[in-house]
């Protein structure tokens, strides 16, 4: 997963953030690396050297609507929104190997066409895209960086949200969930001063509530076994 500070927006003067994390960690099953040889280079999305990517030009044929998962871990939400609208393009951005691979396993035996991998750093990607041409954003369970100096890491910043909103059309949607209290208040303290984005909730414990067709994820369970309740934002894009 992406990280980085308010300081530098995305792609701004060509300096990209930097991302802090690994590219790999178990060593890679056979299977997984002839996932990774022959599956990933057709799903891989190539960035444009000049001009928009354009999102429907990833699919072979146009989809209703394009969403984007920010650090989709194993995939398993990825791959069940996927499932779920055939008709709807899906992007999704991890950087972590073992995490590609397991997405691939499950494009796989589920027979998805609508979904497009980028294992790189998001950072690039959004800037690529041309404005308004998502649908949604969801960043699920990102890596919180709690300790105090390491904050700076965290994915959602002033300029990340900015880029965010900017590849969302009006009326699209940001999703963040977290099990971490205090980086649920650092994104509803960054959105909120964002003239791009309105928080939806209508309700006290509205953050309660998991997101219309939630799966759940991994994660998700072992932060509930350990006795951490999640934070579920969505914010729309003004």
């Amino acid at each position: 997963m992406t990280a980085g500070g308010d300081e530098t927006p995305p792609g701004a003067g060509g300096a990209d953030r930097a991302f802090f994390g690994r590219r790999k960690g178990k060593r890679l099953r056979v299977a997984q690396e002839e996932r990774l040889a022959g599956l990933l280079p057709r799903l891989r999305i190539g960035l444009p050297t000049e001009g928009a990517l354009d999102p429907a030009s990833l699919f072979p044929e146009p989809k209703r609507l394009y969403r984007l998962e920010i650090g989709f871990g194993g995939g398993e939400h990825l791959a069940h929104e996927a499932a779920t609208n055939p008709d709807i393009g899906y992007i999704g951005a991890e950087p972590f190997l073992n995490g590609v691979v397991k997405l691939l396993a499950l494009v796989e035996e589920r027979g998805l066409r609508n979904v497009r991998v980028h294992d790189e750093d998001v950072t690039a990607l959004l800037a690529a895209l041309p404005p308004e041409s998502l649908d949604r954003v969801d960043l699920l369970y990102p890596d919180p960086w709690p300790k105090r100096r390491q904050r700076k890491r965290r994915f959602v910043s002033d300029a990340s949200l900015s880029a965010i909103a900017r590849a969302l059309h009006p009326g699209g949607r940001f999703r963040f969930a977290s099990d971490i209290d205090d980086y649920a208040g650092w994104v509803l303290v960054r959105a909120a001063r964002s003239p791009a984005l309105r928080w939806t909730a209508e309700r006290a414990d509205d953050w309660r509530r998991p997101y219309p067709g939630w799966p759940g994820t991994r994660y998700e369970a072992k932060a509930e076994a350990a006795g951490r309740v999640p934070t579920y934002l969505e914010f729309e894009r003004a």
